[in-house]
C-alpha cells in the first residue's frame, strides 16, 4: 500500500516545523523513563503510603517490589450518562490485574462535565477550561511514581483531550483508554431535530419537548450521536489507543466486560518488563496525529477537534495548524453518514461495520499511516479486526468485507463526497473553521445582511420577535476562550434551522464553539482573532452585507475595505464573571491562548 502523496505531503510539513519541540519532548520522555519508576529508590515511608490502602495480596506484592503496577485514572460520576458505567470498571480492572500476577490502583479522578446538561446555561462557559483542569488532575493522578503503565477511562468532549494532554506529560509510561460505549439507540435523531424545532416555533410546549429528550438520552452509555464524544472514540482507536473495536460496543454487557479486562492485559504487554515496550509519547507522534485527522474527516467528525487535536499534538511536542486540517480534508472522502451529518447512530455505524471497515478502506486507499505504534504493536492491520467472545475469552475477527449499509458506511470507491467535512475559511475578519459534510451544496454560500449579537439570549429574544425572518448571517461575538471560555451556541440550532427551513438563506458567524453537533446550518466557527481580542469580527454591524463560501474558502464583509479597516472594534462591556465558578477561572481566561492555537491556558 503507497501512502497517498497529499498525505505524505502535510505529515513532512508537520515533521518539518515541529521538528525542535518534538526532539526536546522525547529527549524529556526518555530521560523520564530511565529515571524510574524504581519504587525500590523510595523511602520506607514513601512506599508504605503508596500500598497503605491496598487489600492483602495486593500490599504484598508491592511490598515485594517486582510486579508491575498499574495507574488507573478515572472520570467517573453519575452526571454523565457515558461515564456512569465506569463505576464498576476499578473492580474488574483490579481482579484481571491480580489474575495476570500485577496490581492496578485508581490513582486519582478527574472532573467530567456534562455539556447536554450546561448547554446554553452559565456552566458551559467553564466547559473548554475543563479539558486543562482534567490534564492537571490527570498529572496529579499520576505524580506518585509509582505505576509502570497507565488506563484512563473517559469518553466525553473535552475529558478524552484532557486525559491526553495528561498522559503525555507521563509519556514515558505506556497508557489504553478504556471506553464504556455507546447507550442502546433511542428516539430517531430525525425525529428529535423535528420536535426542537416544533419547540423553537412554540408550536408545542416543555411536557413534550422533555417526553422526547427522555426518549433519546435515556439510558448508561454515551449519547448516541455523532458529536465530540464518539469523535474522540474514533480517534482513540484509529490512533492507536484502544484495543480494537472497543470503541463502540455497548456497556454493561459481556463482551464490554471482556474488553475492560483485556485492557489490563495489553497494558502489561506493552510495561517495560512486557514484550514490547511502547509509551504513549512514542504511539502518539505526527503520523498518528496525521492519521487522527484523516479519519475525523472521513467520519464527519467533531469541529471541536480542530482545537483539541491542535492542543494534545502540542503537549506530544508536534505544531498542528487548521491548514493541515484543510489539506488533509482535500485528500480524504466522506465516507460515513451518522447524525448530525445523516439520520443514523453510532450504534447503526457499528453494526454497518464500524470502525474496522473505516480503517481498513481508509488504510488499504493508502489514506493512513500503517507504519505507526499502537497499544497492539507496531501497524494497523489489527484494527481491521472486530472482537467476539468465544466462552469467556475474546478474540479478534477479521471486519466484514462489505458495509452492511451503504445509507451510513461506504467504501472509498464510492463516497458520500470526494472530501472531508472540515474546512478552513480565511478573510477580512480573520480566520475561521467550518463542518459543510451536513450542509447541503447549495448552502455552502451564504450572502447575506448581518445581524451582530454579543449574547445568545439577545439571538433568540430577535428569533421570537421575528426579526430574524429574513436571509440573514447571524453574528454572536464575545463568545471566545478570552470572553468568557467560548461556550458552544449548540442552542441556537433549532432556531436558526427553522428560519432555514422557511427558506431563508441563513448562516452564523461566531468566535465561539458549535459543537459536535454542528449540523444543516452553515456555521463559521471559531473566528479568530477573537472580538474580545480585538479581532475584527468585532467591527461587523447590523446591515453589513457578507458573504460565508465555503467552496472557495472565503469569509468577508463586502463593505469598502478602507472604511471597514478604519472602523474600531466594539468593546463588549460584560458583566462580572460571578456565579457558577466563573470567578475561579479568570486567570484560565487571562493566559488563554487563540483557538487556532488550542485555546489552551497551561
Amino acid at each position: 500500500m503507497t501512502l497517498d502523496a497529499r498525505i505524505a505531503d502535510v505529515t513532512e510539513a508537520i515533521v518539518k516545523r515541529s521538528r525542535d519541540t518534538r526532539a526536546r519532548y522525547l529527549d524529556g520522555i526518555a530521560k523520564a523513563a530511565a529515571d524510574g519508576p524504581h519504587r525500590a529508590a523510595l523511602s520506607c515511608g514513601n512506599l508504605a503510603h503508596g500500598f497503605a490502602g491496598c487489600g492483602g495480596n495486593d500490599k504484598a506484592a508491592l511490598k515485594g517490589q517486582t510486579v508491575p503496577n498499574i495507574g488507573i485514572v478515572t472520570a467517573y460520576n453519575d452526571m454523565l450518562s457515558a461515564h456512569q458505567p465506569y463505576e464498576r470498571f476499578p473492580d474488574i480492572l483490579r481482579a484481571a490485574a491480580r489474575d495476570a500476577g500485577a496490581v492496578a490502583q485508581v490513582a486519582g479522578g478527574v472532573p467530567a462535565m456534562c455539556d447536554g446538561v450546561t448547554q446554553g446555561r452559565l456552566g458551559m462557559e467553564l466547559s473548554l477550561f475543563s479539558r486543562d483542569v482534567i490534564a492537571l488532575s490527570t498529572a496529579v493522578a499520576l505524580s506518585h511514581d509509582m505505576f509502570d503503565a497507565a488506563l484512563y477511562l473517559g469518553i466525553c468532549d473535552k475529558i478524552v483531550p484532557g486525559l491526553v494532554i495528561g498522559a503525555l506529560s507521563f509519556g514515558h509510561l505506556p497508557a489504553v483508554f478504556v471506553p464504556s460505549g455507546p447507550m442502546p439507540s433511542g428516539m430517531t435523531n430525525d425525529e428529535k431535530g423535528r420536535i426542537r424545532g416544533l419547540y423553537a416555533e412554540g408550536k408545542i410546549g416543555r411536557a413534550e419537548l422533555l417526553e422526547a429528550e427522555s426518549a433519546s438520552y435515556h439510558s448508561p452509555g454515551t449519547c448516541t450521536f455523532y458529536g465530540t464524544a464518539n469523535s474522540n472514540q474514533m480517534l482513540m482507536e484509529i490512533m492507536g489507543l484502544h484495543l480494537p473495536g472497543a470503541s463502540f460496543v455497548q456497556p454493561n454487557t459481556p463482551l464490554r466486560d471482556a474488553l475492560t479486562r483485556a485492557a489490563v492485559s495489553q497494558a502489561l504487554a506493552i510495561t517495560r518488563s512486557g514484550n514490547g515496550y511502547a509509551p504513549i509519547g512514542q504511539i502518539l507522534d505526527e503520523k498518528a496525529f496525521v492519521n487522527g485527522i484523516v479519519g475525523l474527516n472521513a467520519t464527519g467528525g467533531s469541529t471541536n477537534h480542530a482545537i483539541h487535536l491542535v492542543a494534545m499534538a502540542k503537549a506530544a511536542g508536534i505544531t498542528l495548524t487548521w491548514d493541515d486540517f484543510d489539506r488533509l480534508s482535500a485528500a480524504t472522502p466522506l465516507l460515513c453518514r451518522i447524525y448530525p451529518n445523516g439520520s443514523a447512530d453510532v450504534n447503526h455505524f457499528h453494526a454497518a461495520g464500524g470502525m474496522g471497515f473505516l480503517i481498513r478502506e481508509l488504510r488499504r486507499a493508502g489514506l493512513l499511516h500503517d507504519d505507526v505504534l499502537t497499544v497492539m504493536g507496531p501497524g494497523l492491520s489489527e484494527y481491521e479486526k472486530e472482537p467476539a467472545l468465544v466462552g469467556d475469552e475474546i478474540v479478534w475477527r477479521d471486519g466484514e468485507a462489505e458495509s452492511g449499509d451503504a445509507s451510513v458506511l461506504r467504501p472509498v470507491a464510492a463516497p458520500f463526497q470526494s472530501d472531508g467535512g472540515l474546512r478552513v475559511l480565511d478573510g477580512n475578519i480573520g480566520r475561521a473553521v467550518i463542518k459543510v459534510s451536513a450542509v447541503d451544496r447549495d448552502r455552502w454560500v451564504i450572502e447575506a445582511p448581518a445581524r451582530v449579537f454579543s449574547t445568545q439570549d439577545g439571538l433568540e429574544a430577535a428569533f421570537r420577535a421575528g426579526e430574524l425572518d429574513r436571509d440573514v448571517i447571524a453574528v454572536v461575538r464575545f463568545q471566545g476562550p478570552k470572553a468568557n471560555g467560548m461556550p458552544e451556541l449548540h442552542r441556537l440550532t433549532p432556531a436558526l434551522g427553522v428560519l432555514q427551513k422557511r427558506g431563508h438563506k441563513v448562516a452564523l458567524v461566531t468566535d465561539g464553539r458549535m459543537s459536535g453537533a454542528s449540523g444543516k446550518v452553515p456555521a463559521a466557527i471559531h473566528v479568530t482573532p477573537e472580538a474580545a481580542h480585538g479581532g475584527a469580527i468585532g467591527k461587523i454591524r447590523d446591515g453589513d452585507l457578507m458573504r460565508l463560501d465555503a467552496e472557495s474558502g472565503r469569509l468577508e464583509v463586502l463593505v469598502d475595505a478602507a472604511e471597514f479597516e478604519g472602523r474600531e472594534p466594539a468593546f463588549e462591556e460584560t458583566e462580572p464573571q460571578f456565579g457558577m465558578g466563573r470567578n475561579l477561572f479568570a486567570a484560565f481566561r487571562a493566559a488563554v491562548g487563540p483557538a487556532e492555537q488550542g485555546a489552551s491556558a497551561i
